[in-house]
């Protein structure tokens, strides 16, 4: 820290001159992030209420009351009228509280200490931490042929460590959605805590589904399904950070519940304590702004991009490694290493994410991302070989 302060325009400067060593979104050549550009709204209104904390409600009634709203108005999406849960910073923290509800909740009502947990081989790195933090032993299912969760490998793989079953909606490196039905009646007929990551996927496929799209059903309507991460900083267009967590029980978050006495309330079930309810109100704000009919307009749209970048890359020789069902394409040359390709786009400015599992070039047709980006970038790929 300097002794004097500083003129603030010499401080801007600097901080421009940093900020522009950043990709920025507009320009359509981030390719490989689920995130994007808030919509304007959602970035004027998380300024309004950026000063407010929901770690502590009772001090900012009006913003809780606003978290209550937006839970509900994600519940309805989720086919769920009364859900419990909280607006978070992310996919991260929101997957982090379930497997820590499905813990304690283990606990208490079956006496199971330490534990396991069953995710695919797909899921997000998220769930590592989760473990790690936890005290619990991870159990990976294999994929079937189609690179989702293998139902199979599930059933062998519950034991009586068994605390929470995960199952992928919108999967990080393909975009895929798990046969969430099978493996919610398997927890189900189980008496297991099942967690659906829909980070991704959730503000997308209740609008795809909608319009005819043949995707599987993924939500609270499915009786198994105890809790579900949704992200609205993803497909929600809300400003970062703001994850979704909702539970389908009061009871998954009484089980997280300490002590938080020199508060406005006395109990606290998130993970963290000072909660800013920004994300809250953008996140409110935007969802009323577009509501289904914007939203479907903007999935449709990522879609129809979607198509175009898939058939175009069959037709210059990539081989694309599965039939989209969101707006994610993965793709391979016959000839040249997911990597390499990674590293020549890179020189032509593309920033593209690569995939491991299975390995290849992976790019997120998030909103951002225009049919004028795209025609540019096949006929960049078309230069690499």
């Amino acid at each position: 820290m300097d002794e004097k302060q500083i003129d603030k325009d010499v401080i801007l400067k600097e901080l421009n001159e940093l900020h522009n060593l950043d990709y920025d979104y507009r320009d359509g050549r981030i390719l490989g992030s689920m995130c994007t550009e808030a919509h304007p709204f959602a970035k004027e209104v998380y300024y309004k209420f950026i000063d407010t904390n929901l770690g502590d409600p009772g001090l900012f009634k009006g913003t809780k009351l606003i978290e209550s709203k937006v839970i509900e108005s994600i519940g309805e999406l989720l086919s769920i009228n009364k859900p419990y849960g909280y607006i978070v910073t992310g996919g991260t923290e929101a997957n982090i509280m379930a497997i820590r509800a499905a813990r304690n909740h283990a606990r208490k009502y079956k006496g199971i200490i330490g534990g396991e947990i069953i995710i695919p081989e797909s899921a997000h790195f998220s769930f590592k931490k989760a473990a790690d933090m936890l005290n619990l032993k991870i159990l990976e299912a294999s994929l079937d042929d189609n690179y989702k969760m293998d139902v199979d490998s599930v059933k062998h793989l519950i034991s009586d460590k068994t605390v929470a079953i995960v199952a992928i909606a919108g999967t990080t490196e393909l975009g895929l959605i798990d046969p969430i039905e099978e493996i919610s009646k398997i927890a189900h007929d189980n008496n297991i805590y099942f967690h659906v990551d829909a980070a991704f996927g959730g503000f997308a496929i209740p609008f795809l589904r909608e319009m005819g799209f043949n995707l599987p059903v993924f939500d609270f309507s499915l009786e198994g399904v105890c809790s579900i991460t949704i992200d609205p900083h993803k497909m929600g267009l809300a400003p970062i950070p703001a994850g979704g967590i909702l539970f389908r029980k009061e009871e998954y978050l009484d089980v997280m519940a300490v002590d938080s006495p020199y508060l406005t309330t006395k109990t606290q079930s998130t993970i963290v304590g000072t909660r800013s309810g920004a994300a809250s109100a953008a996140t409110y704000a935007v969802m009323k702004y577009l509501g289904k009919e914007g939203y479907s307009k903007l999935i449709k749209d990522a879609m129809n991009n979607t198509k175009f970048l898939k058939e175009n890359l069959e037709k210059i020789g990539y081989e694309v490694i599965c039939e989209p069902e969101l707006n994610l394409v993965a793709f391979n040359h016959p000839n040249i290493c997911a990597d390499e390709i990674a590293k020549k786009l890179d020189v032509f400015g593309w920033k593209v994410s690569v995939a491991k599992c299975p390995v290849a070039i992976r790019i997120v047709l998030m909103n951002h991302i225009k049919l004028n980006h795209l025609k540019e970038l096949v006929e960049d790929l078309k230069e690499i070989f």
